[in-house]
């Protein structure tokens, strides 16, 4: 989790927390927009209720995960990028990058991959 006290910081961190408390829907419903697009290489999944759908599946297929560290993260007032390691249950120790485009506070573009 990050120590900062910024806005993004914030955000980021009750992100964390309701992805791995597995309140995939919880975190959909306060953190994007009802437009929202989630892109990856692999991937595009539009819409809120799309959005869920597709979380609630991944997370099964990690087999559970857990955060080793916040390896590089940015902000700004439309915008958090960041890099974390994260420990898996279905592939071991994985790093993410993922960046968030905001809108009034919420999600309109995330952009994430695996590596």
């Amino acid at each position: 989790m990050m120590q900062t006290g910024t806005p993004g910081a914030k955000f980021y961190n009750e992100q964390l927390e309701l992805l791995f408390a597995g309140e995939t829907d919880k975190l959909i419903d306060l953190h994007y927009t009802d437009d929202a697009v989630l892109v990856s290489f692999d991937f595009t999944v539009r819409g809120k209720q799309a959005i869920k759908e597709h979380f609630g599946g991944y997370l099964k297929g990690l087999g559970g995960m857990e955060l080793k560290s916040t390896n590089k993260f940015t902000e700004g007032p439309d915008f958090i990028f960041f890099e974390a390691d994260v420990i898996t249950g279905a592939y071991g120790p994985v790093t993410v990058f993922d960046s968030f485009v905001m809108r009034d506070g919420k999600i309109t573009y995330h952009f994430t991959g695996v590596k």
